[in-house]
């Protein structure tokens, strides 16, 4: 029972932080049809700046300024590239995703040089910490993730439903042509959109590499990958689909790594694959996604 338990919270933690990437896969796509493929080099930026300002200006500050240039890294890339990128033509979107297959390895490439081979500390006040919950003792770090992306989610949801700039997110999702008939200015809401998801993978890369991790290194941005199939399980324009489908693929990715020794039939391995197990099998069965709105394009 105790393995099961902190499996259990160390599945959900990690599905918290997953759902703040995913969410920013899901905006994006909603806001323009581009599936970003920029989120692992923005994850990257988020922890590295974290980490380079931490001891200069405290965590909370480093943190405050990472979200910041991340959140206007993103917007750029979207205004100064991708929206110059297709001009009227109707794949733009397919050429704009290519587009930011090429802009990552560029941002990833100029930050694992800098990085190197070190493994660089993000300053987090949690630290080693642990904490006794029954039966069950779970780091600090853990707990963090999930209070904070929970506060983060909930606002994100927030703006989805509560604000102009949500109804016009939504709107241009339905249908774009409609809504700039409408009035709905496009090019604002879609960079809107890259902000948002660029300050949610700031956000996630500190929890990503806190303790148990060893701290931040080149290969850190690869771990964004993890939140695509959970993105893709929920449905690419559902941003509860994308929360739904990070809970599934952290609980999936920690209980395979908690009972690795019942599964070794599997592979040692097999927990970096599990979570893109679990998207084919469910996609199999709804190869929408689960919470797809009907008629809703797919990449």
């Amino acid at each position: 029972m105790t393995g099961f338990l902190d499996s259990l919270l160390n599945g959900l933690a990690l599905g918290s932080v997953y759902a703040l990437i995913a969410l920013g896969f899901v905006t994006i796509f909603k806001a323009s049809g581009v599936l970003s493929f920029t989120h692992g080099s923005l994850l990257l930026l988020g922890g590295y700046l974290v980490a380079v300002l931490h001891d200069d200006i405290g965590f909370a500050g480093a943190l405050a300024v990472a979200v910041l240039v991340t959140a206007a890294a993103a917007g750029a890339l979207d205004r100064l590239v991708l929206q110059r990128v297709g001009g009227g033509d109707p794949h733009a979107a397919h050429v704009q995703t290519i587009v930011t297959i090429g802009v990552d390895i560029v941002l990833v490439t100029d930050l694992a040089r800098r990085i190197g081979g070190d493994l660089l500390p993000l300053g987090d006040p949690w630290g080693s910490a642990v904490t006794d919950l029954g039966p069950v003792t779970v780091a600090d770090s853990r707990v963090a993730a999930i209070l904070v992306s929970a506060v983060a989610i909930g606002g994100a949801f927030a703006l989805f439903r509560f604000t102009p700039w949500g109804l016009s997110l939504r709107a241009a999702a339905e249908d774009r042509e409609a809504a700039a008939l409408m009035g709905v200015r496009l090019t604002r809401v879609r960079t809107a959109a890259w902000c948002l998801a660029g300050a949610l993978a700031a956000l996630a890369a500190v929890f990503l590499v806190a303790f148990p991790a060893p701290g931040l290194e080149r290969t850190t941005g690869q771990i964004a990958l993890k939140a695509f199939p959970a993105a893709i399980l929920g449905g690419m324009t559902s941003p509860v689909g994308a929360l739904v489908g990070s809970m599934l693929i952290g609980l999936t990715e920690a209980f395979v790594a908690g009972y690795q020794t019942d599964l070794h039939v599997l592979g040692e391995g097999f927990g970096d694959v599990a979570p893109y197990a679990v998207m084919v099998l469910v996609l199999l069965v709804r190869p929408a996604g689960l919470f797809a709105a009907k008629g809703a394009a797919r990449v």
